[in-house]
């Protein structure tokens, strides 16, 4: 059963959920996991992806957007869409509905900003994944 993991930025913390994504996909490489984001606006995705590459000084996170790069030499993906169906080991949610096919990844990160539209769309989500009976945990990001 995939595991999920809400991150949310605590209140007074600085960023938003696209520094918050650097900040889980660094983690997710430093264990040498595949990630996949799943992010399916366009100006986001390519926002998301000037980002990864200024991300921190002396940081790599290789990465690209899916139909730009190789998925085969890129661990890191962007996509709209959850292709590459290969992937399986960590989904990035960046999209205000639960993905449909985020059952075949072990794991699934959904952070969340201090914006009341993404709050809201990520507590409907919390409800959906544990009236389906997943064990959701909950971490606060300072």
């Amino acid at each position: 059963m995939t595991r999920i993991d809400f991150y949310v930025l605590a209140d007074g913390a600085d960023g938003d959920r696209l520094t918050l994504t650097c900040r889980i996909v660094e983690r997710a490489r430093a264990d040498d996991q595949r990630v996949l984001i799943h992010c399916p606006e366009t100006e986001a995705a390519r926002r998301l992806d000037r980002l990864l590459w200024t991300w921190r000084d002396g940081s790599f996170l290789p990465h690209g957007l899916v139909g730009e790069t190789n998925p085969a030499y890129t661990p890191v993906l962007i996509s709209a869409d959850g292709e590459p169906a290969t992937e399986d080991q960590v989904l990035i949610n960046l999209s205000p509905e639960v993905p449909e096919f985020f059952g075949r990844f072990e794991r699934l990160c959904e952070p969340l900003d201090h914006d009341p539209a993404v709050r809201q769309a990520g507590r409907a989500r919390w409800k959906y994944y544990k009236d389906c009976g997943y064990d959701l945990k909950h971490h606060e990001v300072s």
